[in-house]
C-alpha cells in the first residue's frame, strides 16, 4: 500500500508539471487539444472548453497536446484563424513561457509543500536560525558515515538517542548533542552502547570507535544534532518554506553539476544515483515513516524533476527551449528531420541511462 501511495504521488508531480504547460498555453490563447492523465489505451474522456480531457489505462504520468506543435509542413496549411491559436505561430517569448511554465510549477509546488510542512510541523535543528521556536528537542543522529562502525552496527540517520553508556560510565538521559560527542570522544578506547528510539520503538546498538573515521581521533562515525519540531503560522511558514526551498535548490543544483562533471571526467558512480526503482523504494519507506517524511521527499523530487527538465536535451523541456532560442536567432525553423533525429537519439540515450541506474537500484535492493 505504501508503494502504491508513493507511485500516485509521483504521477501527481508529473501532472503538476503538465498543468503548468496547460495553464500557460490557455493564458496566452493557444489551443490545448488534450490534457491526459496516464497514457493510452483510453478509458474515458470528455470535451470542455476546446480541450479533450482523457483518463487512460497506463498511469505512468500524463501529457498535454498543444495545438500547433505538429510538423512544420502541417503548420503551413493552417488558416489565419488557426494560426492565432497555434503554438508554432506565436513569438519565441510566448513559446518559451509555455515551456518554462511546467518547470516553474514544479518549483512553486515544492515551495508550497515545504510551507505546508511548517504549518503542521517539520523537523528542525534547535541551533539553526528559524522564524520560530523549535519544540520537543531530542538529540538525534543526523548522519551515519558509510562503512563506519556505526553503520556496521545498524545505526541509522534519524535515530533519537535516549541514553549512551560504556562499561565504565553512563551519560544521563536528555544530554545535548555536544555532551554526547564529548562523551564518545572521552571513551574512545571503549565500546559505546547507544539506546535509541526509531519510529517509536526503542533499540540498543553496540559500536566501538575506530581510527581513520575522523582525522585526529577515534570515532564511531555519526553526526549528532539537537532536533525538534518547528510549527509556524501561515505567513511565517511561507517565509521559512522559501528559505528551506532555496537551500534544497542550491544543494540539488550542486549535486547535479557535480554528477554530470564526474560523467565527463569518466569517474561517475551510478550506484550513488537513484532511478525509478530506487525512488519508489525510498518513497514507500517515507510513506511508512509518516506525513512529514513524504512531504520533504515529494518536495525534493519536484525540485529534481524541474532541474532534469531544464537540461538542454532534445525531448525534455530544456531541449525544446534550446530549439526555440536557436530558431529565433536564425530567423527560421530548424529542419524537422534534424530535430526528430536529435530527439530520438536523446530518448535512446536517456533510456540507456535509466537502464544503468535501474540496474544499480536492483543491486542495492538485493544488498539490503
Amino acid at each position: 500500500m505504501s508503494l502504491f501511495i508513493f507511485v500516485c504521488i509521483l504521477i501527481g508531480l508529473i501532472l503538476v508539471h503538465e498543468w503548468g504547460h496547460f495553464f500557460a498555453a490557455k493564458a496566452f490563447g493557444i489551443a490545448v487539444e488534450e490534457f491526459a492523465i496516464g497514457f493510452p489505451p483510453r478509458l474515458f474522456s470528455f470535451f470542455k472548453g476546446g480541450t479533450l480531457y482523457s483518463f487512460n489505462l497506463l498511469l505512468l504520468g500524463g501529457y498535454v497536446k498543444i495545438f500547433g506543435e505538429e510538423s512544420e509542413k502541417k503548420n503551413q496549411l493552417l488558416s489565419d484563424s488557426e494560426k492565432k491559436r497555434s503554438f508554432t505561430h506565436r513569438s519565441p517569448w510566448v513559446q518559451g513561457a509555455v515551456i518554462v511554465a511546467g518547470i516553474a510549477c514544479n518549483l512553486v509546488f515544492a515551495w508550497l509543500l515545504l510551507s505546508v510542512g511548517y504549518l503542521v510541523g517539520l523537523p528542525a535543528s534547535a541551533g539553526e536560525h528559524t522564524m520560530g521556536v523549535v519544540q520537543g528537542v531530542h538529540t538525534t543522529i543526523v548522519y551515519v558515515l558509510p562503512g563506519s562502525p556505526a553503520e556496521q552496527a545498524g545505526i541509522q540517520a534519524g535515530d533519537q538517542v535516549v541514553k549512551i553508556q560504556t562499561a565504565t560510565a553512563t551519560l544521563a538521559p536528555g544530554a545535548s548533542s555536544s555532551a554526547l560527542q564529548q562523551f564518545i570522544a572521552g571513551h574512545a578506547g571503549e565500546s559505546i552502547v547507544l539506546f535509541v528510539e526509531r519510529n517509536g520503538v526503542q533499540d540498543v546498538f553496540l559500536a566501538k570507535p575506530a581510527a581513520g573515521i575522523v582525522p585526529g581521533h577515534q570515532a564511531i562515525g555519526i553526526e549528532l544534532d539537537d532536533v525538534g519540531t518547528l510549527r509556524l503560522s501561515l505567513p511565517l511558514a511561507l517565509v521559512q518554506g522559501a528559505i528551506l526551498f532555496s537551500q534544497m535548490v542550491d544543494s540539488t543544483a550542486v549535486g547535479l553539476v557535480t554528477f554530470f562533471a564526474s560523467i565527463l571526467h569518466g569517474v561517475a558512480s551510478f550506484s550513488e544515483v537513484a532511478g525509478p526503482i530506487g525512488i519508489a523504494y525510498i518513497g514507500s519507506a517515507a510513506v511508512r515513516q509518516g506525513f512529514t517524511s513524504v512531504l520533504l521527499l515529494t518536495a525534493l523530487i519536484s525540485i529534481n524533476l524541474a532541474f532534469i527538465n531544464v537540461l538542454p536535451i532534445p525531448g525534455l523541456d530544456g531541449g525544446r527551449l534550446a530549439f526555440i532560442v536557436i530558431e529565433a536567432l536564425r530567423g527560421r525553423p530548424l529542419p524537422e528531420r534534424l530535430t526528430t533525429n536529435l530527439t530520438i537519439a536523446s530518448f535512446a540515450l536517456l533510456l540507456m541511462f535509466m537502464v544503468i541506474i535501474s540496474y544499480h537500484d536492483i543491486v542495492r535492493l538485493f544488498h539490503f
